[in-house]
């Protein structure tokens, strides 16, 4: 018997996004009025879902392998009435037809884009191509806060080096390489990291501490703590950038 251990529950968003920048991000996106909203790596697309709430007339697609959240995704969409506007794609979004879309989301999920490494470049090249002329797009990306040092990168996921990520800077520069202006830029918060990151073990630590005699426990107590070393690795190191892009007609 297959037993499914607690997931994700804890946080609104996969990611380090505050209910207040959220709720700005959808004020800022709605108002150009899209009309189609493509999410890739939708995960359960929380912020594509608030975006369709937010413009009635506006349909949506999100894009994700991930079953389990895509699952999760059309549970909300029904429940919020959004459903019969929104349609969600379990494959990949490598080279993907869809588009151009008046709004493309791309929150953490550049590496959908694109099989290179780092795949920011090609991934913001794909997204050029994937939206309207007069459209936007949001990017969340993670860039260096500061170099990291070899300590530290030693302490991260598997195999990460420093040129796993830009600067900011040479993040915005890829962008209007690209085709992009930025409209907005603004970085996630220590508080956003913190509750994000606390947010996503919690479930699974609170099961832990009430069950370590499970036959599941020793991997998920490996699991958890895996984790949580990286992530003071990469605390104050790894930051999240959302940039809001329009292209740029030259």
């Amino acid at each position: 018997m297959t037993i499914a251990l607690p997931r994700l529950t804890r946080l609104t968003f996969h990611g380090p996004l505050s209910e207040a920048r959220a709720t700005a991000m959808v004020r800022r996106l709605a108002a150009n009025r899209p009309r189609t909203v493509l999410d890739i790596g939708c995960g359960w697309a929380e912020l594509l879902l608030r975006v369709l709430d937010a413009v009635p007339d506006a349909t949506g697609t999100g894009v994700d392998l991930n079953g389990e959240d895509l699952a999760r995704a059309r549970r909300n969409a029904e429940e919020r009435g959004l459903g019969p506007r929104v349609e969600f794609a379990e494959e990949s979004a490598v080279g993907t037809p869809r588009g151009p879309a008046d709004l493309v989301l791309c929150l953490g999920a550049s590496h959908a884009l694109s099989e290179a490494e780092p795949a920011t470049a090609e991934a913001l090249r794909a997204l050029r191509r994937l939206v309207t002329d007069q459209g936007r797009v949001l990017l969340g990306e993670g860039f260096w806060q500061r170099p990291p040092t070899e300590a530290e990168l030693s302490g991260m996921w598997p195999g990460a080096t420093p040129g796993d990520h830009y600067d900011l800077g040479a993040l915005l520069d890829l962008a209007v390489e690209a085709g992009f202006r930025p409209e907005w830029t603004e970085t996630a918060s220590p508080q956003e990291w913190e509750e994000f990151e606390s947010g996503y073990q919690a479930d699974l630590e609170v099961w832990l501490a009430g069950n370590p005699d499970h036959p599941l426990a020793p991997e998920t107590r490996a699991r958890l703590d895996r984790h949580r070393a990286q992530w003071m690795s990469y605390r104050d190191v790894l930051g999240i950038a959302y940039l809001t892009l329009v292209p740029d007609l030259r």
